[in-house]
């Protein structure tokens, strides 16, 4: 099973896996949340995130989620990346963190391609893009 760590803002990341926990019907295993504050040390952020990555993979790898590109959660991710063993997505959102979460069991490419699925497949304009008829 992929490991999912998601490092966010505040408290963003665990809100939203608190909110999947509740829609799954229970906290999902080999997952946790990095809340990154202003005055958090960059170097510090890297070390956790590193101590969770080995606790998190067990053997499939890791999916890092974020919430924006560019900004410090990112750039603490950036430090860690490593191709097919961890991989990371930003724009985390809802839709996307629960495509990851019901998918994790196949490879770690797939649920990379789960979570950009679930990002921009989450966005629906509702008045024109109807699901249902009402």
């Amino acid at each position: 099973m992929i490991g999912v760590l998601i490092v966010t803002h505040g408290d963003i990341g665990e809100s939203l896996l608190a909110s999947a926990a509740q829609i799954l019907d229970g906290v999902p295993p080999l997952t946790a949340t990095i809340g990154v504050s202003r005055s958090d040390d960059l170097d510090d952020l890297v070390l956790r995130a590193r101590r969770l990555l080995e606790q998190l993979d067990a053997g499939d790898g890791v999916l890092v989620l974020t919430d924006i590109f560019g900004a410090t959660p990112g750039n603490v991710i950036a430090r860690l990346l490593k191709d097919g063993r961890v991989e990371g997505v930003s724009g985390l959102s809802l839709p996307m963190l629960l495509r990851v979460l019901t998918g994790r069991n196949s490879s770690l490419a797939g649920a990379v391609r789960r979570a950009l699925s679930g990002g921009t497949e989450g966005v629906v304009h509702m008045n024109t893009d109807r699901c249902l008829d009402a």
